[in-house]
């Protein structure tokens, strides 16, 4: 098995996968009369041609550290946003692409408050909370097209 380490979830480090969805600092405006900071546009949603926005739900198993990681996916038409519902940490695991096979794999620790939005084509682990309920809100492509491509990792990692 081959032992992958986990970092922090940060924008800069992620920016390859996806975006990293957090209120941090100052509401770019406020909104309803004040009362409300709305952090705008921050995730590159695509559902590609033929493809629409979906809103689902997911309930995951929890899993603990370390994990042992054998199975990457990708979603080829569209982008795919997981955001907990509850305060946890939770593991997202992505890696690059060369020529249809995920490499240089990294592990990332997403911390109580913060989501992901993963681009469209990247590789990632299933999803991973460390806590329960496992309860997420997804907001990936809804359309006709198969989406999904899984490739099973051998040797198996060990994220720590």
């Amino acid at each position: 098995m081959i032992r992958l380490r986990t970092e922090p979830l940060t924008p800069q480090a992620f920016a390859p996968f996806g975006d990293v969805l957090q209120a941090t600092g100052t509401p770019d405006r406020l909104i309803n009369n004040g009362y409300c900071g709305r952090w705008h546009d921050m995730a590159q949603l695509d559902f590609g041609p033929g493809g629409r926005a979906g809103l689902n739900l997911f309930k995951a198993q929890p899993r603990s550290l370390p994990y042992v990681l054998d199975l990457l996916e990708r979603h080829p038409e569209g982008s795919q946003a997981f955001v907990p519902m509850y305060e946890t940490t939770w593991l997202v695991t992505v890696a690059e692409d060369a020529g249809g096979t995920p490499v240089n794999l990294r592990a990332f620790l997403v911390a109580p408050g913060q989501a992901i939005n993963l681009h469209r084509g990247t590789w990632h682990g299933v999803l991973t909370p460390l806590a329960e309920p496992g309860l997420f809100a997804v907001i990936d492509r809804i359309g006709s097209t198969a989406n999904l491509e899984e490739y099973p990792l051998t040797p198996h990692y060990v994220v720590e």
